[in-house]
C-alpha cells in the first residue's frame, strides 16, 4: 500500500488546510474574514532573510498584513491579511516527528491566524483542543 503513496500536491495542501480551517470552532473561522491562506513549496529568498532563516526549512509558515489588534477603522485600504503555509518544510517536520500531517498543518494554521489575533500561545493551544 504504502509503495503508491506521493507527497500531498500544493492543491493537495492547499485543500487540506481549508478542509482543516473548516473543522475549527465557527467562532474563530467568523473571525477570520477576508484572511487568505496560500501554500507554496518554500518562503521566499526575501522571506528568509527578513525572518534570519539559516535554511528554506526553517518556517513552517508565516503571516503577513495587519493583526486584528493594530486594525481601526480608520485605516486606509491596505493589502489582504494572508497566511502562507509552506509544503516542503511541513513535510520535512512530518517525516522527522511522530505527528500526522494533518495535525502538523492545522498547528502550522492555527499559530499562524493567532498571529493574526495577537493571541498568546495558550489561547492557541485550546483553539487547537477544541478543533479536536
Amino acid at each position: 500500500m504504502w509503495q503508491d503513496r506521493k507527497a500531498p500536491s500544493l492543491a493537495d495542501m492547499e485543500t487540506m488546510a481549508h478542509e482543516i480551517f473548516e473543522r475549527l470552532p465557527r467562532r474563530f473561522r467568523e473571525l477570520c474574514e477576508g484572511v487568505i491562506v496560500r501554500v507554496e513549496d518554500f518562503p521566499t529568498d526575501e522571506v528568509l532573510d527578513e525572518m534570519g532563516c539559516e535554511s528554506e526549512f526553517d518556517l513552517l509558515g508565516l503571516f503577513r498584513g495587519t493583526g486584528l489588534p493594530l486594525q481601526s477603522h480608520g485605516d486606509v485600504a491596505r493589502l489582504p491579511n494572508m497566511i502562507w503555509l509552506y509544503r516542503r518544510p511541513i513535510l520535512d517536520y512530518w517525516a522527522e516527528h511522530e505527528e500526522t500531517l494533518g495535525h502538523i498543518v492545522r498547528h502550522v494554521l492555527v499559530h499562524e491566524i493567532g498571529h493574526h489575533f495577537g493571541l498568546s500561545d495558550g489561547d492557541m493551544a485550546r483553539i487547537e483542543a477544541d478543533a479536536d
